[in-house]
């Protein structure tokens, strides 16, 4: 057992099954909060327009936290659309993709029922850097063992190039909120910029290759 799940690949239906149930399991947890504060409003004969305005943090952090594990489903669902096998390796670094994802209701029900202040945008931030980190990590080990997918290796590189491009943007955007404390997260509309920056790295690391010349025969023909 130890051998098979250890070095030998193995296809990748359940792995990709077991993923989309963690992360449809860790949308739903982001709104339990939120069905906490409406069975305390409905206690204390608080109306919905109090509700709505006294709750305004939580709203929108349950928004921002649904839309970016959205996103990052959808990313890792491109990422091993064409993943025909898994390895052990390859299977840690989805756990611990997986345990980015799951730990985010955390730092969401944070940020909605919390005082902000510097250490919570380093937890919520941070997480979303570490789930952009393993996404990279998984497109790094693909691009050193090609016989798994049948993606192209330009394939393969964009998304390289897509997910550096993403953990300086919210690396820059960490930043941001931990100086602007407590009303820093507008750092992260930097995301809107991923597709230029994507552009950016891509120039940058095209004129650092050089293209290889190609080879010439023995007498120079």
């Amino acid at each position: 057992m130890a051998h098979h799940t250890g070095t030998r690949p193995f296809r990748s239906e359940r792995f990709k099954a077991f993923v989309d149930a963690v992360v449809a399991i860790a949308m739903t947890l982001l709104i339990l909060p939120l069905m906490e504060s409406v069975s305390d409003a409905a206690s204390g004969d608080i109306g919905t327009a109090e509700f709505l305005s006294e709750h305004s943090g939580q709203l929108l952090s349950f928004g921002l936290s649904f839309l970016l594990i959205a996103t990052f489903w959808m990313g890792h669902h491109r990422q091993y659309r064409d993943v025909e096998f898994v390895t052990g390796p390859l299977l840690w670094i989805n756990v611990a993709w997986m345990a980015t994802i799951v730990w985010l209701p955390v730092p969401t029900a944070m940020i909605g029922q919390m005082d902000s202040d510097p250490l919570q945008a380093v937890v919520y931030i941070g997480t979303l850097i570490m789930t952009q980190v393993t996404t990279l990590a998984g497109w790094l080990y693909l691009s050193r063992h090609p016989e798994l997918t049948t993606a192209a290796a330009d394939t393969i590189r964009a998304g390289v190039i897509g997910d550096l491009a993403a953990i300086l943007l919210f690396s820059a955007a960490l930043a941001i909120a931990v100086a602007a404390s407590p009303n820093g997260y507008s750092g992260l509309f930097l995301l809107l910029l991923s597709d230029p920056m994507s552009r950016l790295l891509n120039r940058l690391l095209r004129k650092r290759t050089p293209e290889q010349e190609p080879p010439t025969s023995p007498t120079g023909t």
